[in-house]
């Protein structure tokens, strides 16, 4: 195993956990917004912006993941039909694609989280739009790296640091 490799292992650990707290947090924010307005007929302000951020967290953080685990939606019954040199030539275009996809998404969401960096949220006012679209470019990051790794190292979905959660 490289040391990328290992710096990956963190990376993915890292990424896991974030996406493991966004998610824990939206799941309890969601019932107390809910029990706050129906229960005690007081609407609460901040419920829907937290979960709305922890959402973003968990999908752009916890997609890397995913995606180095190999547990993103593959649509395979073409691909598979073929020799397994078209399957290698396919996945090296599937990644050179994809390079392309998370260099797209971070300059756009780069120039999204610029332009709303200062504009801050009516019912959260200490969190900017731009502080709660930064985990878009980061995750493009992310998952860049992940593909990166692939490309050199092959295929880490098979692991043990990589199955550690069972997904397979």
């Amino acid at each position: 195993m490289t040391a990328y490799s290992r710096l990956m292992d963190g990376l993915y650990l890292l990424c896991m956990a974030i996406a493991a707290v966004a998610l824990l947090i939206m799941v309890t924010v969601i019932p107390i917004g809910i029990f706050s307005r129906y229960v005690l007929n007081d609407a609460l302000s901040w419920p829907e912006p937290v979960a709305i951020i922890c959402m973003i967290i968990f999908t752009f953080i916890g997609a890397p993941v995913g995606f180095r685990a190999g547990t993103h939606i593959c649509v395979s019954m073409m691909t598979d039909r073929l020799s397994p040199a078209n399957q290698r030539w396919l996945l090296k275009l599937s990644d050179a694609l994809m390079i392309i996809t998370c260099l797209v998404i971070f300059r756009a969401s780069y120039n999204l989280c610029e332009a709303m960096w200062v504009q801050t949220l009516a019912s959260l006012p200490m969190v900017t739009y731009g502080e709660m679209y930064l985990p878009i470019p980061v995750g493009a990051i992310f998952t860049l790296l992940f593909v990166i790794e692939r490309l050199v190292n092959g295929d880490q979905s098979q692991r043990a640091i990589v199955t550690l959660g069972g997904t397979h």
